[in-house]
């Protein structure tokens, strides 16, 4: 994976919103798990869409970020703390409140690393995300393929 900000300079992380930096980390995260899928086989959209929603949804998020937690920098830490604290304007009916402050700051923490320019770190985090996952059974989208 190689990625890079598409703007250089004019902010500071540390001094924004945590809902702001999970604003930013929801499309980072989602980018990941998208190119993950498309790298991983050439499906039809309509399976990688389907694909792609169980794992960007809140408790899957929610679950990524239990499996960060003991890898997490006191840094890392703090700005997921400050994103699954933050109180958004709304909670979909579909997340539990517990799950989307988690998802949250798991955004938050990924956009985070992504602008100050800690790229090789998100590859890291997301990588023991990935490898921490428990073997999942095979979906009726992936034997229809």
């Amino acid at each position: 994976m190689c990625l890079e900000s598409f703007l250089q300079g004019g902010c500071d992380p540390r001094q924004m919103s945590p809902l702001a930096l999970a604003f930013l980390g929801d499309a980072v995260y989602e980018l990941f798990v998208r190119e993950r899928l498309v790298r991983a086989a050439n499906r039809p959209a309509n399976a990688l869409h389907g694909l792609s929603v169980g794992q960007v949804r809140a408790s899957a998020q929610a679950a990524v970020a239990q499996r960060l937690l003991p890898f997490l920098e006191e840094e890392e830490l703090a700005v997921f703390k400050r994103g699954r604290n933050a109180h958004p304007g709304h909670i979909p009916k579909n997340a539990s409140h517990r799950d989307y402050h988690a998802a949250t700051g798991l955004e938050a923490l990924i956009g985070y690393l992504y602008l100050m320019g800690r790229v090789q770190r998100m590859q890291e985090l997301l990588a023991l995300s990935q490898m921490a996952e428990e073997p999942k059974h095979t979906s009726q989208t992936d034997a229809a393929i």
